[in-house]
């Protein structure tokens, strides 16, 4: 059978997908078969990890759809739209927040990276923005907003926020990567005025954390996993980091802190499966040679089952690995699709780890998050809402 023809009948098979799964406004099919041998005059590789791949040559944001099961995902009517926006200003960058009695989502700026404005010598930024009023402006227009956020007053324990998860308890629970010589932590964070913080873990017996990245809690239980790569080294804000890179477990009923997982180049994103069963890490070792990347090096999500007895993360093997950029922060939703920030935006695969579909921005996207009103995507210098139909597995613990 000639390609032509293959490509005929799958999209004979996709145009019959769409009649049962209405595709969302300019969503566009990535047909893969189109794409499998492309021949030795091809003039658009794509010899950097950092470029997206796009083979229509669309302006984004848009929906690319590799798999008809992604309509399952956005549902007819999604679209992506910008909800603020500060072009000079990475302030969403990672560490959301959902808080649902609130409606308020909270996110940390880029720590050390380009345009976060701060170092060895000056903080990161904690910010949230009202959903309440991003949902009223986006219903007076059908465009774009910018919904003005607002900056935490935190103590001064609280340095270079990068991760978070929750509500824990009704707090906010926070990971650092610490800055100079201020201690790495993971920190409790009230989501009300005056923001009371407290800091529940520094170290690890008596040895300072490398730059803790993200956390997540064990579902069914509040035992906290967390990550802690060489970043804060790799960016200037922490000295030479003295331990591995490797993945933690906290249960803070008994203080005990262990390790679960080692051998990543910079383990970043984690997550669980909502039966706790299975956990995600994503390895952005790609990233591993600030200010440029080492391409050889992983952009990969680690799949692990979830010891049972001891919690210890075993079974590693290969989930998924990204084409563009590093998968970064991660989250699930409730039917077990992984959602990763990347290199062009948010990619999106099935639980056997296919690649079904793209949020594509055509920018580094490190994080995002389930709200009420969507899906909320960092992206860096912006941040955007896709009015997805899936829903996010509960985090609140």
């Amino acid at each position: 059978m000639t390609k032509s023809a293959v490509g005929a009948i799958l999209a004979i098979a996709l145009a019959a997908a769409s009649s049962i799964r209405a595709s969302p406004p300019g969503a566009l099919y990535i047909d893969p078969l189109q794409h499998n041998v492309v021949g030795a005059n091809y003039t658009k590789w794509r010899n950097s990890s950092l470029i997206g791949f796009n083979p229509t040559n669309s302006a984004p944001p848009f929906i690319q759809v590799f798999d008809s099961s992604f309509l399952d995902v956005t549902g007819p009517s999604a679209t992506i739209r910008e909800i603020a926006s500060n072009p000079g200003f990475a302030f969403a960058h990672e560490a959301p927040i959902y808080v649902p009695y609130l409606n308020l989502v909270f996110f940390s700026s880029n720590d050390g990276g380009a345009l976060g404005y701060n170092g060895w010598y000056n903080n990161s930024v904690v910010s949230m923005i009202n959903m309440t009023e991003v949902d009223m402006a986006l219903t007076s227009t059908p465009g774009n907003v910018n919904i003005q956020i607002q900056t935490l007053n935190l103590s001064d324990n609280v340095q270079m926020v990068n991760g978070g998860t929750g509500p824990y308890k009704g707090d906010l629970l926070f990971v650092t990567s610490g800055r100079a010589l201020l201690p790495p932590s993971v920190v409790r964070v009230n989501p009300s005025p005056p923001y009371n913080t407290t800091v529940i873990l520094d170290n690890f017996l008596g040895r300072q954390f490398n730059s803790l990245n993200d956390i997540k809690i064990l579902p069914g239980t509040d035992i906290m996993f967390f990550t802690d790569p060489a970043y804060g080294w790799l960016n200037g804000f922490r000295p030479e980091p003295m331990l591995p890179s490797q993945i933690y477990r906290f249960d803070p009923s008994t203080g005990q802190v262990r390790v679960v997982a080692d051998q990543f180049v910079h383990p970043n994103g984690i997550a669980f499966t909502p039966n706790g069963k299975t956990a995600f890490v994503t390895d952005t070792g790609i990233l591993g040679d600030f200010p440029g990347t080492n391409q050889t090096f992983p952009a990969t999500i680690y799949q692990f089952d979830v010891d049972p007895t001891t919690q210890s993360f075993m079974n590693r093997r290969v989930f998924a690995y990204s084409d563009s950029g590093a998968p970064d922060g991660i989250q699930l939703d409730t039917e077990g699709n992984v959602y990763a920030g990347c290199g062009d935006g948010i990619h999106v695969w099935n639980g056997e780890g296919m690649l079904i579909g793209k949020f594509y921005l055509n920018s580094t996207t490190a994080e995002m998050m389930f709200t009420k009103s969507g899906l909320i995507i960092l992206d860096e210098t912006a941040m955007y809402v896709t009015n997805i139909q899936a829903h996010g597995m509960t985090l609140a613990t």
